[in-house]
């Protein structure tokens, strides 16, 4: 990425840094030495690179703004009575529907393991890769990109760009402008549809959005997912790479001197300078100070001042400079993914440094991976169709009877997940004697609706021949919830407060 000089003349665009190659006037917006904390933003103008990493990029893209876009779309047979959208977060129904998986508001612990899991495999590449994950899959930068290409088709590359901002505002300039920004808000408003098509069926919702009989907080939403896209991919860009996340500051603790980073390669490009015609390549470096690499960045830093805060290892600095040292005639890889480690042993003219992807620091977050993976798949494949919760009374601890027995009050919640209902018998294990009375309920089986919760007010009597049993101040049993039709139980602790604990000091 680049500013636009001040001075800036047609024929600065034609100098030449080799023969054949243009020398580009452009300078670093983004540098340590210039960093503060409330400078006025300087206008970036990064240039369209070639080669592999920004075919990758624009692979990367593609799949990613695919799967955004596309996933609420898809359909998922769940049977009669529940939504048929593959990945749905329901609020109606108080699940969120991931194709066969179903979470409940009492299994958020999934999404709590989900993050663990975004959050080391972030680690993990990092250790790897430096901001690998900033450079191409960030959600800022797939977005930032996309609105860089649509610039790019109304007004042109770099150098048009910075001419257009310098003349005079005409129909043509006008139209240039507008129509660029008409863009931005409309992919922000497709970004803010889709975000919203998450959170209800799809085709349901967006024929509401369009004859204007959607729910007013889905056109809120809309509003507000339009607006933050717009700003922070078509305006704010790399200042919210910078400034907004912490990101690039919590890097330096996952990096180490085994990282591959995206780097110039010092030894091999100094001292730099322009290639005369006729020069010969004794006595200088492979860097002809083209300022290629500093054109094709979008973060506007200059690589050859080493590794930088705002870096976000997109390699398209590699591209640039690869295209350049074809031109010339001149190995690729002047910058290149490389380690701290390979450049401090060829600096002191050691031998040969091997790239180690392997080393405690990733073997440590692997494991984690796998053993979080491993719990979560655990507990999926062990789920219970059944959760049963018991509450003691809080209000009256215990109920002394005239014939001194002594009662207990629970609320006892049975969730059913099956989509038909389910009959339970309950029952309790650990107090002698105990009396168990459901109260509304008749004898026989509890019936629990289908994907419902059903709560019960059960009344626990301790009669009076064997309130002597009893272990003061509370005495531990179990209540037992049993599925009649296939016979599983799920078994729950629970305490019966006694009158006896009234007696002792």
């Amino acid at each position: 990425m680049t500013s636009m000089p001040k001075d800036l003349k047609p024929a600065d665009f034609i100098n030449e840094a080799a023969p054949g190659v243009e020398k580009l006037d452009v300078a670093a917006i983004n540098r340590k030495d210039r960093r503060e904390l409330y400078a006025v933003r300087q206008k970036i103008y990064p240039r369209l690179a070639h080669g592999t990493f920004r075919n990758v990029k624009w692979l990367v893209m593609a799949i990613t703004l695919t799967i955004y876009y596309v996933l609420p779309w898809l359909r998922w047979d769940r049977g009669p009575n529940l939504p048929d959208q593959a990945v749905l977060l329901d609020f109606a129904h108080g699940r969120l529907f991931l194709f066969f998986i179903e979470i409940w508001p009492q299994e958020l612990y999934y999404i709590t393991g989900l993050l663990v899991i975004s959050a080391l495999g972030l680690f993990l590449v990092t250790a790897l890769a430096g901001r690998v994950w900033c450079g191409y899959a960030c959600p800022q930068t797939v977005w930032t990109d996309l609105m860089i290409a649509v610039e790019r088709f109304w007004q042109g590359d770099r150098n048009a760009r910075i001419r257009l901002d310098k003349e005079p505002w005409t129909a043509s300039k006008i139209f240039k402008k507008v129509m660029t920004h008409l863009s931005w808000l409309v992919i922000g408003l497709a970004t803010g549809g889709a975000l919203v098509f998450y959170f209800r069926d799809a085709p349901t919702l967006a024929k509401e959005l369009v004859t204007g009989t959607a729910p007013a907080i889905a056109y809120l939403f809309l509003g507000i997912f339009t607006f933050t896209t717009y700003l922070l991919g078509g305006i704010a860009r790399e200042q919210v790479c910078i400034y907004m996340c912490p990101w690039p500051r919590i890097q330096s603790a996952m990096v180490d001197r085994h990282t591959l980073l995206v780097s110039y390669r010092a030894d091999r490009g100094e001292p730099r300078g322009p290639l005369r015609k006729g020069q010969g390549w004794e006595g200088r470096g492979d860097c002809i100070d083209c300022k290629a690499c500093v054109a094709v960045c979008p973060m506007g830093i200059d690589i050859r001042d080493g590794l930088q805060l705002e870096c976000i290892q997109c390699a398209l600095c590699i591209d640039a400079c690869n295209e350049v040292m074809d031109k010339i005639g001149r190995p690729r890889g002047l910058i290149a993914y490389d380690t701290v480690a390979k450049q401090e042993a060829k600096a002191a003219g050691g031998g040969h440094e091997p790239v180690k992807l392997v080393r405690p620091r990733t073997i440590l977050y692997a494991v984690l991976i796998v053993l979080v993976v491993g719990v979560m798949g655990f507990g999926l494949l062990n789920r219970t169709t059944l959760e049963v919760n018991v509450l003691h009374d809080r209000g009256v601890l215990f109920v002394p009877l005239s014939d001194g027995g002594v009662r207990n009050g629970y609320t006892v919640k049975v969730l059913n997940k099956r989509h038909e209902p389910v009959d339970v018998n309950l029952r309790v294990e650990g107090l002698p004697g105990a009396e168990m009375r459901v109260v509304g309920h008749d004898a026989g089986p509890i019936s629990v609706p289908a994907d419902n919760l059903r709560e019960v007010r059960v009344l626990v009597t301790v009669p009076p021949e064997h309130v002597k049993s009893l272990t003061p101040p509370s005495t531990n049993f179990e209540f037992i919830v049993k599925d009649v039709a296939s016979d599983t139980e799920m078994r729950r602790d629970a305490i019966f407060q006694s009158a006896a604990a009234r007696s002792k000091p």
